[in-house]
């Protein structure tokens, strides 16, 4: 059965979990296949509201495989953490979730480096801090990296832990630690771990590809946004993996003739997190209202999250990327009230108007946005269910961005509930 993929098309926090928990009935397994617990979700059901950062989004559905892919860094505390609250709000995972036996580990020395880098001013990039970007240079560098199927074999753990934690501790110490690592003391730390995570782990590609010899549907949550992309974002502001649909490959080992559909979801304004440029930010009055609106703080960190207008330039590039074949419009209910509402068609760049998105953060730090105006509208449409319910204002408003953006908008959202959904 063809695969569905839904990927965010922003800078992340664009309500991706909502529309995989949304499609969720439809599919057999859900599968994570990048990044790690920096990417926070909210999914609401019956104004019950449940915090993933790790865990895919369909671990909700009672019916739904949960894999989290190769691809994918693991912190197995945090991993421990989001299984136990489902638990005790009753939603036990075992025989549902599996974690790829080959999905690398993240250490504390590995948030410490982080933290270490971070520290300064001079090439900051506003990481969450969770040792996500030194975990996968070691997966890219091969010779300290350590895998989740590694975390099960106790001799070979401590003989590694050995061999990797006196070469970190070097590092840390150039960077300017003061707290340094005991390798035998990590390994009694993680191996404690090891045995509730045991019945978790899997050889997931051969799950997966059993799976779909046996007709199973597939859908594919990407975390972050596309901006993001270690490739196509506006680099070096982005995250460590590949959050378009050409991390799935890699990322879960499924082959891309497997993915059908791309669902590319908007927020109806644009959010950054972290470091790196920001053509349409809002830092101002009407920003922090959409910030507090919008609860735009990180699932995460808490942090509070830039905001601004949204950027059909930028939407249309990373759509073409993704090669996204629909639009979800998320949000749509914070924008009520504001009068007139702005959406960026194109840049000013050195005196030259483009249309086109220059994904080098230098380049793009330097676009001005160019901006056409849509009247807003007043009216509270959090009880809309159709487009028959919506306000004219915001009707308009929908169909300009799908006309900038060149592809329909299949699903609005108008509040965080499942029910406060409209299906075009």
């Amino acid at each position: 059965m063809p695969g569905t993929c839904v990927v965010g098309l922003q800078w992340g926090d664009e309500a991706k979990g909502k529309i995989v928990d949304l499609l969720g009935d439809n599919f057999d397994i859900v599968v994570r296949y990048n990044g790690g617990a920096n990417a926070g979700h909210t999914v609401v059901v019956n104004g019950r509201a449940f915090k993933l950062s790790l865990l895919p989004t369909g671990v909700i559905r009672p019916n739904v495989t949960s894999v989290i892919g190769n691809g994918v860094v693991v912190y197995p505390p945090r991993f421990l953490e989001e299984v136990d609250s489902l638990a005790k709000g009753g939603i036990n995972l075992t025989g549902s979730l599996f974690l790829s036996d080959h999905a690398h580990v993240i250490f504390p020395y590995h948030m410490e480096e982080e933290r270490l880098l971070e520290s300064g001013t001079e090439g900051k990039i506003g990481t969450t801090g969770r040792g996500i970007g030194p975990c996968y240079q070691d997966k890219v560098g091969r010779r300290f990296a350590i895998r989740v199927g590694e975390l099960c074999r106790p001799d070979h753990l401590r003989e590694r832990l050995k061999f990797v934690v006196p070469f970190k501790n070097k590092l840390l110490g150039a960077l300017g630690a003061t707290k340094l690592f005991d390798a035998s003391a990590i390994a009694d730390e993680y191996l404690g771990y090891a045995e509730r995570i045991r019945p978790f782990v899997r050889d997931t590609p051969r799950f997966l590809h059993e799976s779909l010899a046996a007709g199973k549907r597939l859908i594919f949550e990407a975390a972050q946004g596309s901006l993001l992309d270690v490739d196509h974002g506006t680099f070096p502001f982005v995250t460590s993996s590949s959050s378009l649909p050409s991390g799935i490959w890699g990322g879960s080992g499924v082959p891309a003739k497997f993915v059908k559909r791309i669902i590319g979801v908007v927020k109806a304004y644009t959010s950054r997190v972290g470091q790196g440029p920001f053509p349409t930010e809002l830092d101002n009055e009407l920003g922090e209202r959409i910030r507090q609106k919008g609860r735009e703080f990180g699932t995460v960190t808490g942090r509070p999250r830039r905001v601004g207008w949204l950027d059909a330039v930028a939407v249309r590039y990373t759509a073409a990327l993704a090669g996204a074949d629909e639009i979800t419009v998320m949000l749509l209910d914070v924008l009520s009230g504001v009068p007139e509402l702005k959406l960026c068609t194109a840049y000013e760049l050195d005196g030259e108007r483009i249309t086109h998105f220059p994904s080098d953060a230098y380049l793009l730090e330097r676009c001005k946005p160019v901006y056409e105006s849509v009247s807003g509208w007043s009216e509270d449409i959090t009880a809309a269910r159709k487009l028959s319910d919506l306000p004219p204002g915001a009707r308009r408003y929908l169909d300009r961005v799908s006309e900038l953006v060149g592809l329909k908008a299949s699903v609005v959202s108008v509040g965080p509930d499942r029910e406060q959904t409209i299906m075009v």
